[in-house]
């Protein structure tokens, strides 16, 4: 048992190290027929979430995780970097972020305009009373990938009903106009929603609808990555160690979509895998793991 913080920041590097050598034990070299390449850029060494553009054909949005500063990145699917995009907020810091763990593409207040979603919902300790989701407009791609872009973000401050909670699961349900967040540790993990509707500076409780009980042991089974489909008919979950698929029941809402059993699809074992996403098409979905040039899988969805 984990009694205190402190014991905690001590037995995490040994997990993490626990972790990436079991991974490598059971994936000793990438299945050359689900990478679709490697992340080409040394600004990409941290990757914790991945989702596609709605605007941008072929063009995934990605980001690091705690460590840099408030900015996500336009690459495509063999890895090649095409857009640095930096957003501001109102956190104070020299980063201006705490911990990014997730990213997704959706709605927002404009019709017919796109969004990118940044959850900075990490919290390892679980003592930060309030995460944040910042909301920024959907970037153009620049012909020349050096020219940064400095945009503005619509700021979200979210709290959880009983106590502080450390997620790397951010989702936008299109249908009911949601926005999900899983949490990561535990026997159990949690789901919780806000509407997708709100301004700038606003903070909110989070709404908890469901527990979830994933088989397997700790932290193989932490939840670390989620996403939506475009269309709201598929949901996805990612642990360390595999994949979850679930089809959505006409416009149910997706925290009971994902109390049915879901489908196990292919998943190669990565470094230390904290990303999936969709593609744009619902057709196929990508993951990419932590690390400097680590490969991109690309996968079919199962039938």
């Amino acid at each position: 048992m984990i009694k205190s913080l402190p014991y905690k920041r001590f037995l995490w590097p040994i997990l993490i190290f626990a972790l990436e050598l079991a991974a490598y034990a059971q994936n000793k070299g990438d299945d050359k027929n689900y990478v679709s390449g490697k992340l080409q850029s040394n600004l990409n060494e941290e990757t914790s979430g991945i989702a596609a553009s709605a605007n941008h054909s072929d063009i995934f949005y990605i980001h690091n995780d705690s460590g840099d500063i408030s900015r996500f990145f336009a690459i495509t699917p063999d890895g090649k970097l095409k857009a640095v995009v930096n957003f501001k907020t109102t956190r104070v810091g020299i980063y201006g972020v705490n911990d990014c763990e997730d990213i997704a593409v959706g709605p927002g207040p404009e019709a017919r305009k796109s969004y990118v979603y940044v959850g900075d919902i990490g919290d390892n300790g679980s003592t930060n009373p309030y995460a944040a989701i910042y909301r920024i407009a959907e970037p153009e791609i620049p012909a020349d990938v050096n020219k940064v872009q400095n945009l503005t973000s619509e700021t979200l401050f979210v709290k959880y009903p009983d106590q502080p909670k450390d997620a790397e699961t951010l989702m936008i349900d299109p249908i009911e106009k949601l926005i999900y967040i899983v949490t990561k540790r535990s026997k159990s993990v949690a789901v919780y929603t806000t509407p997708l509707n709100y301004k700038s500076g606003d903070t909110v409780t989070l709404t908890k609808r469901c527990d979830l009980h994933f088989r397997g042991l700790q932290p193989f089974k932490w939840i670390v990555s989620g996403d939506i489909s475009k269309d709201g008919s598929q949901v996805i979950l990612k642990s360390y160690s595999r994949v979850y698929y679930w089809k959505r029941q006409g416009k149910e809402p997706v925290w009971q979509t994902l109390q049915r059993k879901p489908i196990q699809p292919a998943y190669e074992q990565e470094r230390l895998g904290e990303a999936v996403g969709f593609a744009a098409n619902g057709k196929s979905y990508y993951t990419v793991s932590e690390g400097a040039n680590q490969p991109i899988y690309h996968y079919t969805i199962p039938k």
